[in-house]
C-alpha cells in the first residue's frame, strides 16, 4: 500500500474592492499563498481565500514581509484616497455655499414680492448663486490635478517599496524550491 503525502495547510480569507482583486492575490502569491477561492459580491467587494503549508521554510519572515506589504498597500490606498480628499471637502462646502446664495436671491424675490429693488436683487443673486455653482466643478478639478501633482512622487515610492517587498517575498520562496 502507499503512503500519501499529508501537507498541513493554514488558512485565510481576504475581503477587498474588486478592483483591488488582482493586485492583493499578487500580494499574498509572493509570500507562498495560493488562492483557493474567489469571490465577487454585488456590492463591488471581493473575497478571497488562500491557502499555505504550515510546515514551508522561512515562515517567520515570510509573515513579516508580508505585514510589511499590507501596511504599504494600505498607506498606498490612503494616498490615493488623499489625492482627491481635500479638493471633494472645498467642493462640497463651496457647492453648499452657492445653493445658500441661490436660495438667498429667490427668498429676497418672495420676501419683497410688490418691490423692484428686491426683485432685481434677488435674480443677481440667484445668477451669482449658479454662476457659483457651475464654477465648482472647476475649482475641484484643478484643486485635484495640484494634490495628485504633489502625491505622485510618493505614491511611486510607496509601489516601489512594495515592489521589492515582494521580490523579497518571492525570493524567500524560489530558495525554498532549489
Amino acid at each position: 500500500m502507499q503512503e500519501k503525502d499529508f501537507i498541513s495547510y493554514e488558512y485565510k480569507t481576504v475581503s477587498v474592492k474588486a478592483r483591488d482583486e488582482a493586485r492583493t492575490m499578487d500580494l499574498y502569491e509572493a509570500f507562498g499563498w495560493e488562492v483557493s477561492n474567489a469571490a465577487t459580491s454585488v456590492t463591488g467587494n471581493a473575497t478571497l481565500s488562500f491557502r499555505r503549508d504550515r510546515k514551508q521554510r522561512h515562515r517567520a519572515e515570510l509573515t513579516k514581509l508580508e505585514r510589511q506589504a499590507e501596511q504599504t498597500l494600505e498607506t498606498l490606498h490612503g494616498l490615493e484616497r488623499a489625492k482627491t480628499l481635500s479638493a471633494g471637502v472645498f467642493a462640497w462646502i463651496f457647492g453648499v455655499i452657492s445653493a445658500l446664495v441661490l436660495g438667498g436671491g429667490m427668498s429676497l424675490v418672495m420676501l419683497r414680492e410688490g418691490s423692484a429693488a428686491a426683485m432685481a436683487g434677488g435674480i443677481l443673486l440667484g445668477i451669482l448663486g449658479i454662476a457659483l455653482c457651475a464654477v465648482n466643478y472647476f475649482f475641484y478639478k484643478k484643486l485635484a490635478a495640484k494634490k495628485t501633482k504633489t502625491l505622485l512622487p510618493v505614491i511611486d515610492e510607496t509601489e516601489e517599496a512594495l515592489a521589492n517587498l515582494l521580490e523579497k517575498g518571492n525570493d524567500l520562496l524560489r530558495t525554498e524550491l532549489l
